[in-house]
């Protein structure tokens, strides 16, 4: 890894940002061209969801771990693709009433709400279905294509983000816990939120060629940036708007669920979220600028108000 930089680079991350979420939205706008084999609908609802304004955390993740690896963003952008498609067809089926209930998402009504409820189950399935599609033609060569799709169907399946809903469903219906309620908290977020994040820095160092020393500072940084960002969305549900945060927040509170504020307080939430960031921070660290974007990006996790 390159030695830590003794000062950051002068850069602005909200014009970085910018300009990596237009590279995102323009190759996700591409890949939602379906043929007209698709069903109109389909089609529309499909686009509706993936090309919603977003923060596309999760694919700048992909990106700026590539580029701290010293590889190209270009390189990385089907990979970083894949990883939104996942991500989004994640809150589509998470928004039904079979699951959270919730009508409005990125500041809009949520798919089922617009398209209906059996639509919005076909969408995640497409969404889930095209992302694998994107990694198996468009990431190279063909190890590294293989590689990343084994890495995000760990993330994204039973022992992952699904398993993660999976414990979150039992806990806020009265289930019973094995482990004690933070552990298990924890664990939930761990999978549920952390293992997107983490895939996401696994697949950018997987698409640069990374060592294994770089892939293990990256999987730290993205397991530590997850659960912060966990914690903090957990403290915007308690302390944020509706109109800053895009979605109904009280929700937690009123369903019940286990939450790291209502588990252990504002402040000693705060308080681990930015221990957390600072642990992300440290594992970065010996990249040096390459990986200021990623330190800025962390720093915003911890700051954000939506």
């Amino acid at each position: 890894m390159a030695a830590t930089a003794n000062k950051q680079s002068d850069f602005s991350l909200a014009d970085s940002a910018a300009d990596a979420r237009c590279r995102i939205d323009a190759a996700l706008e591409t890949y939602t061209r379906l043929s007209p084999a698709c069903p109109a609908q389909l089609a529309e609802a499909i686009r509706y969801c993936l090309l919603a304004p977003g923060k596309r955390l999760r694919p700048l993740l992909v990106l700026w771990s590539a580029e701290a690896c010293g590889c190209t963003v270009e390189a990385a952008i089907p990979a970083a693709c894949a990883v939104e498609m996942v991500h989004c067809y994640s809150l589509v089926h998470d928004d039904l009433p079979a699951m959270d209930d919730d009508d409005l998402r990125r500041g809009r009504a949520t798919c089922h709400k617009m398209f209906g409820e059996a639509n919005a189950i076909l969408v995640g399935d497409a969404l889930l279905t095209l992302a694998f599609g994107v990694i198996a033609r468009d990431v190279h060569p063909a190890e590294v294509s293989v590689a990343c799709a084994a890495a995000l169907a760990d993330a994204a399946g039973a022992l992952g983000m699904v398993g993660g809903q999976a414990d979150d469903l039992a806990a806020e219906r009265g289930g019973s816990m094995e482990v004690p309620p933070l552990d298990s908290l924890q664990s939930i977020h761990d999978r549920k939120t952390g293992a997107m994040f983490t895939v996401s820095t696994t697949l950018g160092s997987l698409v640069a060629g990374a060592s294994e020393e770089q892939q293990a500072a990256l999987r730290t940084y993205g397991q530590k940036l997850g659960l912060a960002f966990q914690i903090a969305d957990d403290l915007l549900d308690v302390e944020g708007s509706t109109a800053a945060v895009g979605k109904r927040v009280g929700k937690d509170r009123d369903h019940g669920k286990l939450t790291f504020p209502g588990l252990l307080g504002v402040d000693e939430s705060r308080r681990r979220a930015r221990a957390l960031i600072d642990e992300a921070r440290a594992a970065v660290a010996p990249f040096g600028s390459a990986a200021d974007r990623l330190t800025a990006l962390a720093r915003y996790v911890l700051e954000r108000n939506r």
